[in-house]
C-alpha cells in the first residue's frame, strides 16, 4: 500500500533532526527499555485490579481537594464524573465543616456523580478526631460519612501545617494515640496520610502495623501546606519559619522506608496498600514507583488534577485519557532497574 504522507513526514524528519539531540545528561535511568518483548497496547493491557476493596480500572486517585467555593464544587464534581469513567478512586477535602453545617454538602456529595463501583473517602484533620474524642462525641464524624456515602475516612496529620496556621488549631495529644483511640471506637474503614512533608521511617512504621485500609505518603515535592501558611502569614512568622516547611520526606524515600519495613516487620504488618503521592508529576513518576512498591499501591495527584479539572471537564478528562495510555505503553516497554 502507497503511503502518500511519506514525503510531508520525511521533511519533518529532516527538519526537526537538529532539535532532537538529546544529551546522555537527560536520560530517564528509573527504567530498563525492552523494545523487543512486547507489542504494542491494546485495551486489555491495563487490567482490572481491586484496591481498598473495590475495583479500578487505573492505578490512579484523586488527592484531596476542596470544598466551601463556588469553583470547588465544579472541580469536585468533574473530578468524581472523571472517575466514575476511567475507574479509580477519590478523597474528598477536609470535611470539617460538614460536621456542624450542611451549606457545603453539595460541595463534597459527588457519590451519585462517580457512581458506587469506585471508593469515595471523606476526610477529615487530626485536630477534628482528638477533639471529637475528647468530648466523647464521634457521632458527628459518623454521621457525616454516612450522609456522604463514602467507604471511609482519610485522616490528614498536620501539625507543621496547624502551627503555622493563623487559625490553626493546637495538636494536644499524639496523632498516633488518637488514632488508635478512634480506631477502638469504630470499624469504619480509614487512610491515614501528611499533607506535603511525607512521613519518616518510624512513623510508618507505626501505620504498617495498625490495621488501616492504607496509607497516603502526601510526600514532599508535591503541594505543601505548611508553606501554604507560611504565604498566609505575616512577614515575621514567615521569616522564622521559613526553612521549616522545607524538611520531610520524598516519595521515593518513603517507598524505599516501606518496602524496608516490610521485611523488618513481617507478619507485623496489618496495612497493606499504598497510595503514593507527593511529587508525582507524570504517569512516568506514577509508574515507577508503584511498580517499585513491595505492597500494592497506587498513586495519588492533587494539583495536576486541580490545573485541568479548574479548565474544564473536556480537559481532565483529555488528560485522564493520556495517563491511561501513557501507563499501558509502559507496562509494555519498561522495565523498573
Amino acid at each position: 500500500m502507497e503511503d502518500f504522507n511519506a514525503p510531508a513526514r520525511k521533511n519533518d524528519h529532516i527538519e526537526l533532526a537538529f532539535q532532537s539531540q538529546l544529551s546522555e545528561m537527560s536520560i530517564d535511568r528509573r527504567f530498563s527499555y525492552e523494545p523487543l518483548l512486547s507489542a504494542h497496547p491494546t485495551a486489555t493491557t491495563l487490567q482490572p485490579f481491586l484496591f481498598l476493596g473495590k475495583t479500578f480500572q487505573l492505578p490512579c486517585w484523586v488527592s484531596s481537594m476542596t470544598g466551601g467555593t463556588a469553583i470547588a464544587n465544579t472541580i469536585n464534581h468533574r473530578l468524581a464524573k472523571v472517575c466514575g469513567h476511567y475507574g479509580f478512586g477519590m478523597g474528598l477535602g477536609s470535611c470539617r465543616s460538614l460536621l456542624y453545617s450542611d451549606e457545603y454538602l453539595a460541595d463534597f456529595a459527588v457519590r451519585k456523580i462517580m457512581g458506587y463501583e469506585v471508593p469515595l473517602f471523606a476526610n477529615l484533620g487530626i485536630a477534628q478526631l482528638e477533639k471529637s474524642l475528647a468530648e466523647n462525641n464521634i457521632i458527628p464524624i459518623l454521621e457525616m460519612v454516612k450522609k456522604l456515602e463514602a467507604d471511609g475516612l482519610i485522616i490528614h496529620i498536620n501539625p507543621l501545617q496547624e502551627w503555622l496556621q493563623p487559625e490553626g488549631d493546637t495538636i494536644s495529644v499524639a496523632p498516633l494515640l488518637t488514632i488508635q483511640r478512634f480506631m477502638e471506637q469504630t470499624d469504619i474503614p480509614l487512610i491515614v496520610k501528611e499533607v506535603g512533608q511525607g512521613m519518616g521511617k518510624e512513623s510508618l512504621r507505626a501505620l504498617l502495623q495498625l490495621p488501616l485500609v492504607a496509607i497516603d505518603f502526601a510526600a514532599y515535592g508535591g503541594t505543601n501546606f505548611a508553606q501554604v501558611e507560611l504565604l498566609r502569614s505575616k512577614s515575621a512568622q514567615q521569616t522564622t519559619y521559613a526553612n521549616l516547611a522545607k524538611v520531610g520526606h520524598t516519595a521515593p524515600e518513603m517507598v524505599d522506608f516501606s518496602n524496608e519495613l516490610v521485611v523488618e516487620l513481617g507478619d507485623k504488618v496489618q496495612c497493606k496498600q499504598l497510595i503514593i503521592s507527593g511529587g508525582i508529576k507524570n504517569f512516568l513518576d506514577g509508574y515507577y514507583l508503584t511498580e517499585k512498591a513491595t505492597l500494592p499501591a497506587i498513586y495519588g495527584q492533587a494539583s495536576t488534577f486541580l490545573t485541568y479539572a479548574q479548565q474544564s471537564y473536556e480537559a481532565i478528562h483529555q488528560y485522564i485519557e493520556t495517563q491511561q495510555k501513557g501507563l499501558a505503553l509502559a507496562k509494555c516497554f519498561l522495565k523498573v532497574r
